[in-house]
């Protein structure tokens, strides 16, 4: 690479690099061999790699929650439906890589507990503005939340009927 790299640069490389190996690839020098870069590139950005990690569980949580949350309310659909077609039908590698390294690190547990805490709010204020009380809110989230936990670890293969069949019938078990 012959411009100047940017944080955001070894970032982007540090997510692919955890969605295709796991968390231990998130290291300086095989992040900056696979960029063409020395390691010294990674340091001017980063203090250390504990560094390095928030900022990557940081990036994480901004596309795994605000992004998301972002492109539903823009949507002209009804945010639940947006919702459930943008979780369920995203590619959720990353997904599970983090929560995976969750397993192992503290610092992406609490980022882990964090996103989690932000989606089961999100959704259940997107409940209660449908009408159901506070309490059945929280319960039916809870539930969808775990579907989608679910789903995301099992990594079905659906066509696209059938995906959109079952997200219409998880839309009516929690709205009813």
């Amino acid at each position: 690479m012959t411009e100047q790299l940017r944080a955001d640069d070894w970032i982007g490389q540090g997510l692919k690099a955890l969605t295709k190996s796991g968390f231990t690839a998130l290291k300086a020098d095989p992040l900056a061999k696979a960029m063409g870069v020395s390691r010294g590139s990674f340091y001017w950005h980063f203090a250390d790699l504990g560094a390095f990690h928030a900022a990557v569980l940081k990036r994480w949580r901004e596309i795994a929650a605000e992004e998301i949350i972002a492109r539903v309310e823009a949507d002209g659909d009804e945010p639940l439906k947006a919702l459930l077609r943008r979780t369920f039908g995203a590619r959720l590698d990353l997904e599970r890589a983090v929560r995976n390294w969750a397993a192992f690190d503290p610092g992406a547990q609490a980022a882990v507990r964090a996103i989690d805490r932000r989606r089961l709010d999100y959704i259940e204020g997107l409940l209660e503005k449908r009408g159901l009380a506070a309490a059945i809110a929280q319960a039916r989230a809870q539930i969808l939340y775990w579907t989608f936990l679910g789903y995301a670890f099992s990594a079905p293969q659906l066509s696209t009927g059938r995906l959109q069949g079952l997200l219409d019938e998880i839309q009516r078990m929690v709205s009813a």
